[in-house]
């Protein structure tokens, strides 16, 4: 096509004002963008559940993204707490200090959800809780900002104390670290193991750092309990482990809480090792859940390097949550909030989800795991269920 001398001019003019554009704008260009963040330990002992967590995040916003029906172009902004408190307040408090920012995925470590939860009140910013499970995070208070998809430590221990007492098991020991996670978990075991027939014959509690497990493995040991019950995260749980069989412990029971369902829980004390020991966890298996099959297949589809790990799920039905509601309200803090307040029932990834008046899911499962041919195998499925391999013998049964 030709144009006049006049038309060029005219149509210069219009380009140099901003006035026109010879390129029509692209999809994600003609839409509002709006910023999301995740937050978890991307670096440290338990970085592959944080790794894990962010890439299930990422997920959810690429896959919003790609959809032409979404309202907002989203932009993910990731922070890394480190799975420490002092940490976790830095980064939450520049996070939440940011008003461009409708809403936070936030945290796998307990101790730093309870940390920061102050803040995410303090500023008004709607927060979801991806993987830290201590009751008091949401229940420790009245926030109307705070709420989480995964179950608690008092859901976990009780279907934890009643399946394995269920077993014929009934003399336990227990090994916790010293933070609120560690006893929190031991505090709701004795309280459901009391109420199912079981008994404590020794505990110990020590430092997540501590190296040397071998003065409390050893009084332990002497106690003969039929069970460890350790309650810590993966890299404690891991020297633990090691070190009871270097003791000539392997004929206790070992059972962990969530904090160790963990692929680097099997890579770090070795497949063999590891066999036949069990833990607890809030969800369904992935497989059995509907959506599942997609999410793998997308979280492969967009080649993330690691595993989406115990966790990921629950950090995709996060993301996902909060941004359907900002499609449904718009990015404003209170309309999110309102809208995540009135959630009965909402289908997700890992199952239901109905918040109480504390922001807490009320509906979620727990699901028992045990080590099968170095993969976290579900229990139902497992050939342990089925008798064709056995845990260690209990003594009463």
């Amino acid at each position: 096509m030709k144009y006049s001398s006049l038309a060029k001019l005219s149509l210069a003019l219009l380009c140099a004002l901003g006035l026109t554009c010879l390129a029509p704008l692209s999809a994600a260009q003609a839409k509002q963008t709006v910023k999301v963040a995740f937050v978890g330990p991307l670096t440290g002992g338990v970085s592959s559940l944080g790794l894990g967590g962010r890439n299930s995040a990422d997920l959810a916003v690429r896959e919003r993204n790609a959809d032409p029906k979404s309202k907002y172009h989203y932009e993910l902004e990731v922070m890394d707490d480190e799975g420490k408190p002092n940490v976790g307040v830095q980064v939450v408090t520049k996070l939440a200090s940011d008003r461009k920012i409708a809403g936070v995925v936030a945290h796998y470590v307990s101790a730093v959800a309870l940390s920061t939860v102050d803040i995410f009140h303090r500023f008004g910013m709607p927060a979801i809780i991806w993987g830290a499970v201590h009751p008091d995070i949401t229940y420790g208070h009245n926030y109307k900002e705070i709420f989480r998809v995964t179950g608690t430590m008092v859901n976990q221990n009780q279907v934890a104390a009643k399946f394995m007492t269920s077993l014929g098991y009934k003399k336990f020991a227990i090994l916790r670290d010293t933070t609120d996670y560690g006893k929190g978990h031991t505090e709701y075991f004795k309280k459901y193991l009391a109420e199912n027939g079981g008994q404590v014959v020794a505990e110990f509690s020590a430092n997540a750092s501590q190296q040397d497990f071998t003065a409390e493995l050893t009084k332990i040991k002497a106690a003969n309990p039929e069970v460890l019950y350790m309650a810590s995260l993966t890299p404690m749980g891991i020297r633990v482990r090691a070190q009871m069989l270097k003791l000539g412990m392997d004929n206790i029971q070992f059972e962990g809480v969530s904090g160790i369902k963990s692929d680097a829980f099997i890579n770090g004390v070795g497949a063999s090792e590891a066999e036949g020991c069990v833990c607890f966890i809030e969800g369904a298996p992935l497989e059995k859940l509907a959506g599942g099959a997609a999410f793998e297949a997308n979280y492969a589809k967009y080649g993330y390097e690691q595993s989406y790990e115990a966790y990921g799920p629950f950090a995709y039905a996060c993301m996902t949550q909060l941004l359907d509601a900002i499609e449904a309200v718009g990015p404003n803090h209170k309309k999110i909030i309102t809208y995540l307040r009135g959630q009965k029932s909402a289908n997700t990834l890992v199952g239901k989800v109905t918040y109480d008046d504390h922001g807490q899911n009320i509906e979620p499962e727990v699901s028992k795991y045990v080590v099968q041919d170095g993969k976290w195998t579900y229990w139902d499925d497992s050939d342990y269920s089925k008798g064709t391999r056995s845990l260690k013998k209990p003594a009463t049964k």
